[in-house]
């Protein structure tokens, strides 16, 4: 087996999860390439800085780099793993583009040589690896690729989706179990040595199609348990009843553990993967489809709240506290909390006073409308109006005395001793 130190890894991909990949792996000493198609973002790799906000990343990714074990390139080199950890977006209708996934592929057969190993852990499709698989057969055919040779195969391919949370990634990746799919039970051997050189948490081999589908499957049960409470907190708001209370108290059942409400569901994977299922399954994934559709109807019913809100109060200013898709991270993808500011930025202009802490200048959503990127002290102070759409903790610090005479729509609960009735509009009945 290759020493830690003689292991030469590339990572395509530099986003969220193939940066905090890379520098977790050269911290064991392995020699790292990460390869991203954005130039911006090999500098500041290479200059031992971030372009994302993560906890410790920035320290973690300066030493690295330091010790020469991470270097970043918009060209790939040899090397004995190639780690493929870029996205898979979908289309208009849902549909999964994996085309940056085999964009990727065919560049690592540009590279590739016997005894090397190619990881995929962009959460795709199942049959993805498959296709790759496939495409480096036919771009490769001098090597004996597995699943298409009856000999041993000089390659390995790999499937291993990450399961981490934004704000805990470096942890999550190291303590976390992984789910190992092989295109073959050797394949899924050798990427299992590999995991084992920076996992702790237990690493289980399985076949490709079944590792992919336990990494769609455990966003979809996410997302399925996140709509139940969405919907509940419509129906609370028809009933006039707290739904934060509600929850509270069902939660005290030892077999109930509903989830908390929000003003959506974002971020890449919650929000994205279920459609993965839908997409390949149409007729027997009715519950997973309808979780999606009630947590995206879940914006637009938060939309028509606040606006119905600030309508009230014609003149006042308005703070809308948060953009990112959860709590104390800079992601914006997918995130329902920059759909609802954008939407009440484009009908009430500069009366709208965003309050971000992970951003410094507001995001495209926002140009032209006229809307303010205000810190939490000048929001405080100037907008009788306040719209929570983000738990991070600096929301939480409010004390209730700088917030008793506000006019508040908390959609995430982290005011629960906010005085209630200042603002108590028809209950909203939406479609879908």
């Amino acid at each position: 087996m290759v020493s830690d130190n003689e292991l030469k890894v590339v990572v395509l991909g530099l986003g969220y999860i193939g940066l905090p990949t890379a520098a977790v792996i050269a911290r064991t000493g392995s020699k790292v390439l990460g390869v991203d198609v954005t130039q911006s973002v090999v500098d500041t790799v290479n200059s031992g800085k971030v372009h994302i906000e993560e906890v410790d990343l920035d320290g973690l990714v300066s030493g690295v780099v330091a010790r020469g074990n991470l270097r970043a390139s918009t060209t790939i080199e040899p090397a004995d793993i190639f780690v493929i950890a870029v996205p898979t977006p979908f289309a208009e209708d849902h549909a999964p583009n994996i085309g940056y996934v085999l964009k990727a592929a065919t560049t690592v057969a540009s590279v590739l040589k016997p005894g090397d190993a190619v990881i995929l852990e962009s959460t795709s499709p199942v049959g993805t690896t498959e296709k790759v698989r496939d495409l480096l057969a036919q771009l490769r055919p001098d090597l004996k690729v597995p699943g298409k040779t009856g000999e041993s195969a000089d390659i390995a391919i790999a499937y291993c989706p990450e399961r981490v949370l934004p704000g805990r990634i470096l942890v999550e990746l190291i303590d976390n179990d992984r789910v190992i799919g092989g295109i073959t039970p050797r394949c899924a051997r050798k990427a299992l040595a590999f995991y084992r050189r920076f996992v702790r948490g237990a690493c289980v081999t399985t076949t490709s199609r079944a590792a992919e589908m336990t990494k769609l499957t455990e966003n979809a049960f996410r997302d399925v348990n996140i709509a139940f409470a969405n919907e509940l907190s419509r129906v609370a708001d028809t009933m006039d009843v707290d739904v934060w209370e509600v929850i509270r108290l069902a939660n005290r059942h030892p077999r109930v553990n509903i989830l908390s409400p929000g003003p959506g569901v974002g971020g890449h994977c919650i929000a994205v993967d279920p459609w993965f299922l839908v997409h390949a399954d149409r007729a027997n994934t009715p519950l997973i489809r309808t979780a999606r559709e009630v947590n995206d109807a879940k914006v637009d019913y938060v939309i028509a709240r606040a606006e119905a809100m600030v309508a009230e109060h014609p003149g006042l200013l308005v703070a809308c506290l948060g953009l990112a898709f959860k709590a104390n991270i800079d992601d914006f993808r997918e995130s329902p909390a920059l759909k609802v500011a954008a939407a009440l930025a484009a009908r009430f202009g500069d009366r709208l006073h965003v309050v971000e802490p992970y951003a410094a200048t507001l995001p495209a959503a926002f140009d032209d409308t006229g809307a303010n990127l205000t810190d939490l002290d000048t929001a405080i102070e100037i907008c009788p109006i306040m719209i929570v759409l983000v738990d991070h903790d600096m929301f939480k610090s409010v004390p209730l005395d700088e917030r008793a005479d506000k006019i508040v729509y908390d959609t995430r609960g982290i005011w629960p001793d906010q005085p209630r009735g200042q603002f108590r509009p028809e209950p909203l009945r939406l479609a879908g």
